[in-house]
């Protein structure tokens, strides 16, 4: 007689699904490349100031799956003048399901961009490198700090209540 497998166990009907986190898709939303200053801007003989902003947003967008998107912005400069600006917004739809939902916010903010931040990476250096520049290589980010530091924010701006 052939091997079968066992049956896994039946879940009792009220029991509570278990935790579970599924990368659906990865995807850029949204990508935008300037190179004003091109060709002139080639001939710079100082190194450009680089500024990188960063931002998150999650939502549901149906039972059990969520969209975060990263966007990562970066702007080079010389002087008054811009010599690059790349911003892109890499997003992914996540199925989440067993989480409560005040549980929610710290997947959407820490897990969610967690997975996307190598995405976008890349997505800003290829795209910074098109522009005929030298990619911006970004250091990795901690996001459950910024989180934290976001949490704190808000608490902060919060006005106490007297009685």
């Amino acid at each position: 007689m052939a091997d079968q497998p066992a049956a896994a166990p039946a879940a009792a009907p009220d029991a509570a699904p278990q935790p579970g986190f599924a990368i659906e898709r990865i995807y850029i939303k949204d990508l935008s490349v300037e190179n004003p200053g091109a060709p002139q801007s080639f001939q710079l003989t100082e190194a450009p100031q680089v500024e990188i902003g960063l931002r998150t947003r999650g939502e549901q967008v149906a039972a059990e799956t969520y969209e975060c998107v990263l966007t990562i912005t970066v702007k080079a400069t010389a002087g008054d003048k811009t010599v690059f600006l790349v911003e892109a917004s890499q997003a992914g739809l996540f199925t989440v399901r067993g989480v409560a939902p005040p549980d929610m916010q710290p997947v959407l903010g820490i897990a969610c961009p967690n997975v996307l931040f190598p995405y976008a990476r890349e997505t800003i250096a290829d795209a910074i490198m098109r522009t005929g520049f030298p990619p911006v290589h970004l250091a990795p980010i901690n996001f459950e700090m910024l989180y934290q530091q976001q949490l704190a924010q808000m608490q902060q701006q919060v006005p106490a209540v007297t009685n």
